[in-house]
């Protein structure tokens, strides 16, 4: 009996000695991205359909609707994903502020002083926009005034859905989220603008765009 038990308890000794498997952390998601200064920015606007956990974010297509939304949704411009193609989704504010995460791993929504270091770096908030316009007018209305593209930003004219439930703007203006919020209404954001070379950082003070509103997100590497 006692020559039974030895194998056993061999065996039984060396497994218990095995560490246990451990899945590796996932790596951040790949995507096209672009370094400006100290920062790594995405080339493109977010087109995510669910946070981060996998949970979906809900496209929201009735004016009515939307306008009455305090959670997070998305939408193409106009409805139409012929534009999601071109501009990414529009998030309103409460889908930038979900805890589940609206970036993708490896990722953040960039906060407003994250966007006023961007600006900085490109010579401060009456010059950077036009270093951060794609040049041209396929897809800024004329004149795209000071536009080079300089940073390698590419930013593209987006437009906007109001807390209305009215869409505007495309070709004029984009127009990009901050993750920072003022009160329970109002959070900045930052546009560009098709007739001046300025970034423009902005809430409540300036316009009556509100959290409801739907705007574009860029992302920054964490």
């Amino acid at each position: 009996m006692k020559k039974l038990l030895l194998p056993f308890l061999f065996i039984l000794l060396f497994t218990s000695c095995k560490k246990p498997k451990t899945n590796p952390p996932t790596p951040p998601v790949s995507i096209p991205s672009v370094t400006i200064c100290s920062q790594i920015w995405m080339l493109n606007n977010l087109e995510v359909t669910t946070y981060r956990n996998g949970d979906p974010i809900p496209q929201v297509t009735d004016p009515t609707a939307w306008a009455a939304l305090t959670t997070g949704a998305w939408c193409y411009y106009n409805n139409d994903p012929a534009m999601g193609v071109i501009y990414g989704k529009l998030y309103n504010w409460y889908a930038v502020n979900d805890p589940r995460g609206l970036a993708p791993t490896g990722w953040h929504v960039p906060s407003d002083a994250e966007w006023t270091t961007l600006s900085t770096c490109l010579g401060g908030d009456a010059v950077a926009g036009g270093a951060m316009k794609e040049t041209g007018t396929t897809h800024w209305t004329s004149p795209n005034t000071g536009a080079t593209n300089s940073s390698g930003f590419t930013g593209l004219p987006g437009g906007a859905l109001d807390f209305n439930g009215t869409f505007s703007n495309v070709g004029n203006s984009g127009i990009w989220w901050s993750s920072t919020g003022i009160n329970a209404t109002y959070a900045w954001y930052s546009f560009l603008y098709y007739f001046n070379g300025s970034i423009i950082r902005t809430n409540y003070n300036m316009t009556n765009y509100n959290k409801r509103d739907g705007f574009s997100v860029r992302c920054l590497r964490d």
